[in-house]
C-alpha cells in the first residue's frame, strides 16, 4: 500500500480535507452554525488574522500561544470554506442549518475546490510541490488583500476573478502548505 507521500495529489488533498472537515464537524457540535451570523468581510478578516500569525511564526520561529502553524492552516481551510458556503447561502436568512445540510454544503464546496485543484495541477504540472510554505503563505495574504479590495469595491471587478475564486485558491494553497508540512501523514 502506498504511503501518504506517494499518493496522488487528489488523494492527499482528500485526506487533508477529511481531517479539516472532521474538526469543522466537531466545532459544529460545540458551536452550531454560529458562523452564519458572519458577513463575508468578517470572515476575510478572520482569515487575515490566521495568515498573518502564520507569517509571523515563520519569521520569528517562536510562539507564546501553544498552537502552531498547522492548526492555523486548517483554520484557513475551514474559514475559507465557510466563506464559500456563505456565498452559496447569500439569499438564505436562516442562521441555523440542519447538520446534514451543513455537511452537504461543506462537501459541495470542497468538491468544487478539488475540481479546480485537479485542473490547475494539470495545467501547472504540480508546481506547488517546488514552492516554499512561506511563499504560499504570502500568496494567501495577497489573495486576502485582493478579496478585501473587491469587498471595498462592493464586489465589482473590471477584469479580475471575484471573491469566490480567491477563496478557492486560498483553500488550495492552505492544503498545499499542510501537505508540504506533512500534516496528517504517518510518521
Amino acid at each position: 500500500m502506498p504511503t501518504a507521500t506517494t499518493l496522488p495529489t487528489i488523494d492527499q488533498y482528500k485526506q487533508v480535507i477529511d481531517q479539516c472537515k472532521a474538526l469543522f464537524e466537531k466545532k459544529q457540535q460545540d458551536y452550531g452554525t454560529s458562523w452564519r451570523i458572519l458577513r463575508l468581510p468578517s470572515i476575510t478578516d478572520q482569515l487575515m488574522i490566521k495568515a498573518k500569525r502564520i507569517r509571523k511564526l515563520q519569521e520569528q520561529g517562536t510562539r507564546k500561544v501553544d498552537e502552531g502553524i498547522e492548526p492555523e492552516f486548517v483554520g484557513i481551510v475551514n474559514y475559507a470554506i465557510i466563506a464559500l458556503m456563505q456565498l452559496a447561502l447569500h439569499e438564505c436568512p436562516a442562521t441555523q442549518l440542519d447538520n446534514a445540510d451543513e455537511k452537504t454544503l461543506y462537501d459541495q464546496q470542497a468538491g468544487e475546490i478539488q475540481a479546480l485543484l485537479a485542473a490547475k495541477n494539470h495545467d501547472y504540472g504540480e508546481a506547488w510541490r517546488d514552492m516554499r510554505v512561506s511563499s504560499m503563505t504570502d500568496i494567501i495574504l495577497m489573495r486576502l488583500l485582493r478579496i478585501k479590495q473587491i469587498e471595498d469595491n462592493a464586489g465589482t471587478t473590471l477584469v479580475s476573478e471575484g471573491v469566490k475564486a480567491n477563496y478557492q485558491d486560498i483553500v488550495n494553497y492552505a492544503v498545499f502548505c499542510l501537505l508540504q508540512l506533512g500534516y496528517g501523514q504517518p510518521a
